[in-house]
């Protein structure tokens, strides 16, 4: 974000989580977070439950790693782990916006129901779409290779 955009007066301040499981965090997800860094004021990696998913370790250790993953000059991060819906995160901690990065068209489906319940408690979402060359990168594909994501964005 420019320095002219975040010294307008009156200008109100966005902060955006970017909630996921994150396990492991890939390349994909380190994008999302660059692009949306420069979206919003502030920007929250958001490590959490899902019951669906059976991680391999708890939202803790995956949120410390993460955060080991961030580039120091991303001031604007922060990482944090939670267990409960996403918009009671936003709501208690004032989030006015929900990110979700987007690979594919089977991708968006699931993400605009979420979206939409998300809506309904009153917390818009905004979707990036995938670069293309990280489109076919997934979590489970990354566990699958036994691999963890070592450079960053």
């Amino acid at each position: 974000m420019s320095t002219a955009t975040a010294r307008t007066p009156g200008r109100v301040r966005v902060r955006a989580v970017y909630p996921g499981s994150f396990d492991p965090c890939t390349p994909g997800h380190l994008n999302v977070v660059n692009r949306a860094r420069g979206l919003f004021d502030e920007v929250v990696v958001l490590v959490a439950v899902n019951s669906i998913k059976h991680p391999g370790t708890d939202e803790e250790e995956r949120a410390a790693a993460v955060r080991a993953l961030l580039p120091a000059e991303w001031a604007s991060v922060t990482v944090a782990a939670w267990s409960g819906l996403t918009s009671a995160y936003c709501r208690r901690h004032e989030v006015g916006v929900i990110v979700r990065g987007v690979r594919n068209t089977t991708d968006l489906r699931a993400e605009y129901q979420l979206a939409a319940m998300n809506q309904s408690l009153g917390v818009p979402t905004v979707f990036l779409p995938a670069e293309p060359e990280l489109a076919a990168v997934s979590s489970t594909a990354v566990r699958a290779l036994g691999q963890w994501p070592s450079s960053r964005p």
